[in-house]
């Protein structure tokens, strides 16, 4: 039978998993969409949602794509993928229950914890204030779980 700590490292491998999943969807759109119409095409989806084109939200989004060049796209992404992997293999560690997968998630996860306050700093939101505490959960759990096992 599994125990909760097992449980636990399978529930962040599959948040792990999950990440990586969304950053390689975004790296293959952004690979998809290099030499499109960004512009045209927000534009669309702007209209196919039904959002207020008059939105100030909604304009600085459509003013952001449509600057948006194929040399930055491409950077977009290279880093998607980069980091998809980096999840990708915090949480293949993790789900196989190896030490080195939890270290690895407390070194790339603690590393990352500066950039997301950062941005909460420079664009608040709820969304983002809940994935700083999940992820620093993450971090001092595992902490905590390393630490133990030293003591067994």
């Amino acid at each position: 039978m599994k125990s909760s700590n097992d449980r636990v490292l399978r529930l962040i491998a599959v948040f792990k998993f999950l990440k990586s999943a969304a950053l390689i969807a975004l790296g293959v759109g952004a690979f998809k969409s290099l030499h499109k119409d960004l512009g045209g095409l927000a534009e669309h989806w702007v209209e196919a949602l039904r959002f207020d084109p008059g939105s100030r939200y909604v304009v600085m989004f459509l003013a952001k794509v449509s600057n948006l060049h194929p040399d930055q796209i491409k950077k977009l992404g290279l880093v998607s993928f980069l980091y998809a992997g980096l999840f990708l293999a915090e949480g293949t560690g993790l789900w196989l229950q190896k030490r080195w997968g939890e270290w690895l998630t407390v070194i790339i996860t603690s590393s990352l914890l500066p950039v997301e306050i950062y941005e909460i700093y420079r664009h608040p939101s709820a969304v983002k204030v809940a994935l700083l505490a999940l992820n620093l959960g993450i971090v001092v759990y595992l902490i905590y779980r390393i630490r133990g096992a030293g003591k067994n």
